[in-house]
């Protein structure tokens, strides 16, 4: 994987962004050759064309970026691939023109822009039919040779086993440090040199999952693998880089204290963020306040009760504040002042509610807190106090998430479905814990865009 501003990104994905970028430029250029190829004045030089086609390529990809073009899905399925390259030129064109208002020195023709799309999407269909193959399979894969063959070692077996793994395992080695769970581990006793055991199954990279370090490390194997030129890595490190959060079974409070992350020099990146919080939520309460009125009002005439639903949630260092959101269940919904968890098809939500939560408009009141300063746009989700107080009690970590301001959207709310348990609450603070140590503002912006998939295909939303 290709570590991009402190998060990891595969190789494959890499290469297939970089071909679309190239694929959608020229497809900008083929639109400008078709409509005025036959007219050389009207062509004009190729220099002249350079920031247009540009402009093109990096709104489609941004927008193929935001509805999933580049997930594991679309990489292993060409037939899902297709449907999401569709809705991705759609919301190009719409990219497309908000930016050519924006910046209207940025000429292209709504003809060129037509003829563009059309050679974009068929260009982009001929590159997943080309790479498909050569992405899905061994050739991006690292091979892998982990030290271990207990419980710890079987989890790396079950991620190793998920569609669209990054890595294949070549072999365990049993280090005798615990119970086996993995078949056909080869015992470290019969290796006479496990360096040259690793060269001979070219692994480019070993994992430690030890069941047990303390005395057990085998530091001089180790060594001699490391100056060979092979990556040396410990599991916790290892899961981060692969599944995109903190995997709370294998870390312990040391690795999280000597690990790379949770960095305090992000004064100028925190700036930054708290100055793009402060202008988008003042546009989009500006942009959104008529729909905002109309959907307080239907949800007013359906059932008795404000339209508004002040909540007090725990923030920035465990600091309570209160949220705001439309009111999308019945204003008796915790008659006896007990919080309770939302539950798939719960019978308090409300008709217009169940519309607002489906299209993320009950969320919309939250940019006043934004604007505020009690929560930003990206974040972990802020709980109820009495939720927090209970799960601090059960979830080890589970405090560390607030050490980062809390989100209207975030890095859990994109990668797991809505939750409402403490298996799904442990399940997002893993996500919530490597959004806190990676924090970077290309993170911020890689989950803003990604959120548009989510608004749009609403899976688990309650």
């Amino acid at each position: 994987m290709i570590r991009l501003f402190k998060h990891y990104i595969p190789h494959a994905v890499m290469l297939l962004g970089l071909v679309d970028l190239l694929a959608l430029f020229f497809a900008a250029e083929g639109g400008w050759i078709i409509r005025y190829g036959h007219v050389p004045e009207a062509l004009g030089p190729f220099q002249d064309r350079l920031i247009p086609n540009l402009s093109f390529a990096v709104a489609l990809q941004f927008a193929m970026i935001a509805v999933g073009c580049y997930g594991t899905d679309a990489l292993q399925s060409l037939r899902f691939a297709i449907s999401r390259l569709l809705v991705a030129i759609s919301l190009g064109i719409i990219l497309l023109a908000l930016l050519l208002l924006a910046v209207p020195m940025v000429e292209l023709w709504r003809s060129v822009s037509v003829i563009a799309m059309a050679l974009a999407f068929g260009m982009l269909v001929c590159v997943r039919l080309m790479l498909g193959r050569l992405l899905g399979g061994e050739a991006f894969k690292r091979r892998l040779l982990v030290l271990g063959a207990g419980p710890r070692a079987a989890r790396i077996e079950e991620v190793a086993n998920r569609t669209g793994a990054g890595f294949s395992v070549t072999g365990y080695v049993a280090m005798n440090d615990g119970p086996q769970e993995i078949a056909g581990a080869i015992n470290r006793r019969d290796i006479e040199s496990l360096a040259d055991h690793v060269v001979r199954l070219r692994a480019s990279e070993v994992v430690l999952a030890l069941e047990e370090r303390r005395n057990a490390l085998p530091l001089a194997d180790l060594l001699r693998i490391k100056t060979t030129g092979v990556h040396v890595n410990e599991l916790s490190t290892f899961m981060e880089r692969e599944t995109g959060r903190v995997d709370l079974d294998s870390i312990n409070p040391s690795w999280l204290i000597f690990s790379d992350g949770f960095s305090s020099g992000r004064r100028l990146s925190g700036m930054a963020k708290r100055m793009f919080d402060i202008v988008a939520s003042g546009m989009l309460l500006v942009a959104t306040a008529p729909l905002i009125l109309l959907c307080a009002a239907l949800v007013r005439l359906e059932s008795p009760g404000g339209s508004f639903y002040r909540q007090q949630r725990i923030g920035l260092f465990g600091v309570p504040f209160n949220m705001i959101k439309l009111r999308s269940m019945r204003h008796d919904a915790e008659a006896g002042g007990e919080a309770i968890w939302a539950q798939a098809n719960d019978p308090r939500i409300t008709r217009v509610g169940a519309l607002l939560r489906m299209t993320r408009i009950d969320e919309l009141p939250q940019a006043w807190s934004v604007l505020k300063g009690e929560m930003s746009f990206v974040g972990p989700r802020p709980e109820r106090p009495s939720f927090v107080a209970d799960l601090e009690s059960k979830i080890a970590y589970y405090a560390e998430r607030h050490m980062v301001k809390p989100g209207i959207t975030g890095w859990a709310q994109i990668n797991y479905p809505y939750g409402a348990s403490i298996e799904d609450a442990r399940a997002k603070l893993e996500y919530d814990l490597y959004y806190a140590k990676n924090y970077t503002p290309f993170l911020d912006v890689l989950i803003l865009l990604q959120t548009v998939r989510v608004v749009l295909w609403p899976e688990g939303v309650r």
